[in-house]
């Protein structure tokens, strides 16, 4: 079989190229792809490479701020925002923070071992938005709700968020091996003054998960309404059930504190 290869060189080429996404696979940083490919799990018909499309920015616009999805981990891990460079900076090791980008972390698959997409919950808590295209054109959604719907046939061009002052917490357990997996994350980010809680917790299940219940009682013993815990290799469920409350209670006494 040949493997069509297609180079945007703008987003809006590459928005384009992709369609509907029918048999396009995407490549950005590789670090989920390519080993699927190695492995014979995945054989691509048409790849939209991203890598000149413009998409790798970090600009501002006014009070927003807008990441590009071709913007990698570790350029993240060295910006301005000290939330986000913070986050960042516990996904994998460094080698995969230099290849993945934050399309990518957030479009991640779970996996067999391990749950992925650390970045979700810290966009989450800074109330970020998805822009994406696809089926049905172009739309902007919040980070939970893209998270919570159906993914298939999405590129993801961009996100953003508001850049006001605000206070932030978060606090994770981690399995310290070559990739750093969380076996539970919260993250908490409030205004200055403390009003307008958001809460996500990461690590636990396929996605990060908006935690709403806490967001109203301001009780860590909360989360559990608002989510599931799985089992994988990294923990069991019976186990992230149990830290999972002391976790969260960790992000918001941070939060607090700061």
């Amino acid at each position: 079989m040949t493997l069509d290869v297609l180079f945007p060189a703008s987003a809006d080429e590459a928005a384009t190229l992709y369609g509907d996404g029918e048999g396009i696979t995407v490549f950005a940083g590789g670090t989920i792809i390519l080993p699927e490919i190695a492995a014979g799990r995945l054989v691509p018909e048409r790849a939209l490479m991203l890598h000149k499309s413009g998409l790798d920015e970090i600009r501002t616009d006014g009070d927003r701020v807008l990441i590009g999805a071709m913007v990698t981990v570790a350029a993240l891990a060295e910006g301005d925002d000290p939330f986000l460079a913070g986050a960042a900076s516990q996904v994998a090791d460094g080698e995969i923070r230099r290849n993945a980008t934050v399309g990518g972390n957030i479009c991640s698959p779970p996996g067999d071992d391990a749950q992925r997409g650390d970045l979700g919950g810290a966009l989450i808590a800074l109330g970020a938005r998805v822009r994406s295209t696809g089926a049905g054109g172009e739309r902007t959604e919040p980070v939970e709700d893209f998270l919570a719907g159906d993914r298939a046939g999405r590129l993801v061009l961009e996100l953003e968020y508001d850049g006001f002052e605000r206070r932030t917490g978060a606090h994770s357990l981690r399995r310290r091996h070559a990739h750093s997996y969380a076996i539970a994350g919260a993250v908490a980010c409030s205004r200055a003054d403390g009003s307008d809680l958001r809460v996500a917790v990461t690590g636990v299940g396929p996605t990060a998960v908006r935690c709403r219940s806490v967001e109203q009682s301001r009780d860590p013993a909360d989360v559990l309404k608002d989510v599931q815990p799985v089992d994988d290799a990294v923990a069991t469920a019976a186990y992230r059930t149990a830290v999972l409350p002391t976790v969260v209670r960790e992000a918001l006494d941070h939060l607090e504190h700061a």
